[in-house]
């Protein structure tokens, strides 16, 4: 599969961008994992043209972590121009235009999947930063705005002809948010419309190497994207790239190793933005994370990893932890 000149092997598995998560040094630890792509943190095309610093700072991507992808959202035509050239700059191998973000705070503003009330000003943004700009320009959306309005297949063919070079799917309406299951069948229908030409990347409840491998296989999708599944779990591209390529399960890491690579992601939370911001930053990710799920009488000690706030206070629970699980 490719995207524009970009050349990806068999079965390629993005990383999806998702705010206060896909961090440079999040990124780097799942392109470690084998991760094909990698996307950033939302940017507010806004922020970036008042030289805002937190989202300057999206912006940095390192050589390691190539191909990546740099997101923006906005819901005017000039500011998400001036963005992208912004953008690229900054010397991404992609540029993505998020249509599909749910949240209050950016969908309300008609930004996100908020776009998807007025699909004219989207293909309009859509066409203005694809001229403006000589990198790939890819779009990440949602099936429609609900239930009702479920637009994507005529959508995705006025994209394509918009010229951008791939599109991501999410399954999901705006108004489901996350919750319910992702409708598969429509993005399907996208990828399976003989009009479409463009590479087809899916994205929603893609969880296990199964569910992956049934992707590819079952609605013939170029790539699929995996979000919130990585939370804790870094190695589930380890996982999945295994099972695709081979058909069978990936040796799973002993206790002890995934321990390791929690401290990993805690150390590096912490070098990158500091010891409190680091701590509340990489919560999700040890509130997430699978192995640690269902260990007896876990409750005391999770809650008091959970409110650590202190480094070295945080080292010693997981220290704990390993000791009293690490042998079961």
């Amino acid at each position: 599969m490719k995207i524009a000149d970009i050349e990806f092997g068999k079965y390629p598995i993005f990383l999806a961008p998702m705010e206060d998560v896909t961090d440079e040094a999040f990124r780097l630890l799942c392109k470690s994992f084998g991760a094909d792509m990698v996307y950033t943190e939302f940017v507010s095309s806004d922020a970036l043209i008042r030289d805002v610093n937190s989202t300057l700072r999206k912006l940095n991507i390192h050589d390691a972590e190539r191909p990546v992808a740099i997101q923006i959202y906005g819901n005017e035509v000039a500011p998400m121009v001036e963005a992208a050239r912004r953008v690229e700059a900054a010397r991404p191998d992609i540029l993505d235009i998020n249509f599909g973000c749910p949240v209050k705070k950016v969908a309300r503003k008609g930004c996100g999947a908020g776009m998807l009330q007025n699909i004219p000003k989207l293909l309009e943004i859509t066409k203005a930063v694809v001229d403006a700009v000589r990198i790939p320009v890819t779009v990440k959306t949602r099936l429609g705005w609900d239930e009702n309005s479920k637009c994507i297949v005529e959508l995705a063919e006025a994209l394509q002809d918009c010229g951008i070079a791939a599109l991501t799917i999410h399954g999901r309406t705006r108004a489901q948010m996350y919750t319910g299951e992702a409708d598969w069948s429509l993005i399907g229908a996208v990828k399976n419309n003989p009009r479409m030409h463009i590479p087809i990347i899916g994205n929603g409840d893609v969880t296990t190497p199964e569910r992956a491998k049934e992707c590819f296989d079952k609605y013939g999708v170029d790539a699929v994207m995996v979000g919130r599944a990585s939370f804790g779990q870094p190695w589930i591209f380890r996982n999945m790239k295994h099972y695709l390529l081979t058909g069978e399960p990936a040796q799973p890491y002993t206790f002890g190793e995934c321990m390791q690579i929690l401290r990993r992601q805690v150390l590096d939370s912490v070098e990158r933005i500091g010891e409190r911001p680091g701590i509340l930053h990489i919560r999700r990710h040890l509130a997430a994370t699978p192995f640690l799920k269902g260990l007896p009488d876990f409750r005391p000690l999770r809650i008091e990893m959970l409110r650590a706030e202190k480094l070295e206070n945080l080292l010693e629970i997981l220290q704990r932890i390993e000791e009293r699980y690490g042998t079961m």
